[in-house]
């Protein structure tokens, strides 16, 4: 997508006299040289590396019951090191793709393999514990090959994790560590993108943290805690996008994450005080208060970070509508709500007409200057 917009735009430049040709193709040839531009047989290769991967754990369910245990453990722990030796094969002639799906298949071998030593042995423990086991196996494959690719595996195992730890306690929040490790996977996998450069693997991580923290809320809620999430997600955003800031320069070079995941936290928050209010006027105070906070997201970083634009004008929408159902549509009734929510509709497709006209002329006047 950003490609096919890169060169639209370098054809329009191209067309009005405002670059070279052969400028435009050694940017793009640049653009396609990075190792993090996408490659369909790249992705390819990682499916094919994926549906392997799943047969291997298919294979390891059928739990071998013809073969003896011994014969079963050297098979998967030759499957482990045969892919990781095959992938550093691979890595010393150059072939990072190829060894990018070997250490996938790796991964899966290891994680068919604790799968396994737990069936033949009947040993103690639950698929939390093994989701874990197979996450830390994950992140040395990551950081012995500091392969992006395993970095997005341990991200996902990560996830993989959270998903076991929530069904196995019935989705409510315990007292022991399991629950509260979660943000310390979230980190790990932080830090596995900056030693491996997968950038994008990075909002697995963050999606996490803010899923951990709506989970925490949604398990014991309280208006302290909505507050604190409100406050800390604001302060955070003012932190990363008031001019001035001395964190927005550090915040603008890692892209448009840090604005967006502090909003989100800010909105999180703010609906969650939502759902604490108690009475019409604290519950329209609150929702006044969300209506400010998605206008100055969207005044802020709304012209440099689409994501949060977008965010924004969702949030206000669903906060406009959700006002004039409870304070109007119970008093008009069905009919009544959808005339007064075809006006609100008309008034956000105003607004936003109005806001977006008014950063495009802020680009053109910074342009001019």
């Amino acid at each position: 997508m950003y490609r096919a917009r890169l060169e639209r735009d370098f054809k329009s430049w191209i067309d009005k006299g405002l670059l070279q040709e052969n400028t435009a193709r050694a940017m793009l040839a640049e653009y396609d040289g990075r190792e993090s531009t996408f490659r369909a047989g790249r992705v390819l290769l990682i499916l094919a590396a994926l549906l392997l991967s799943a047969s291997i754990l298919l294979l390891v369910a059928a739990n071998w019951d013809a073969l003896p245990r011994l014969a079963r453990v050297a098979g998967i722990v030759a499957l482990i090191w045969g892919f990781h030796f095959a992938a550093a094969w691979l890595v010393r002639n150059g072939r990072a793709a190829f060894a990018a799906a070997a250490l996938v298949l790796g991964a899966a071998a290891f994680g068919g393999g604790i799968a396994l030593v737990g069936q033949m042995y009947h040993l103690s423990g639950d698929a939390a514990d093994a989701a874990l086991l197979w996450f830390a196996g994950a992140c040395v494959s990551a950081l012995g090959f500091r392969s992006a690719a395993m970095a997005t595996v341990a991200g996902g195992l990560a996830w993989f994790y959270f998903g076991t730890v929530l069904t196995e306690d019935g989705f409510s929040m315990v007292s022991d560590w399991r629950s509260w490790s979660v943000p310390a996977l979230a980190v790990i996998v932080v830090l596995l993108v900056r030693f491996t450069e997968a950038g994008r693997t990075r909002h697995l991580a963050y999606l996490l943290f803010l899923s951990w923290l709506a989970w925490l809320y949604i398990d014991s809620p309280s208006l302290a805690f909505a507050g604190g999430l409100a406050a800390f997600g604001l302060v955070g955003f003012l932190a990363v996008t008031l001019p001035g800031s001395p964190l927005r320069p550090l915040a603008l070079d890692a892209g448009s994450a840090p604005a967006f995941y502090s909003f989100s936290l800010a909105l999180l928050g703010f609906t969650a005080l939502q759902y604490e209010a108690v009475g019409l006027t604290t519950e329209v105070v609150t929702g006044a208060c969300t209506l400010l906070v998605a206008l100055l997201g969207i005044g802020l970083a709304g012209a440099q970070n689409g994501a949060v634009r977008y965010l924004g004008y969702v949030a206000f929408a669903g906060e406009l509508l959700y006002l004039a159902f409870e304070t109007l549509g119970s008093m008009l009734g069905t009919s009544g709500f959808f005339l007064i929510s075809g006006l609100v509709v008309a008034c956000i497709a105003w607004l936003v007409i109005r806001i977006e006209g008014h950063m495009a002329r802020t680009r053109q006047t910074g342009a001019s200057q």
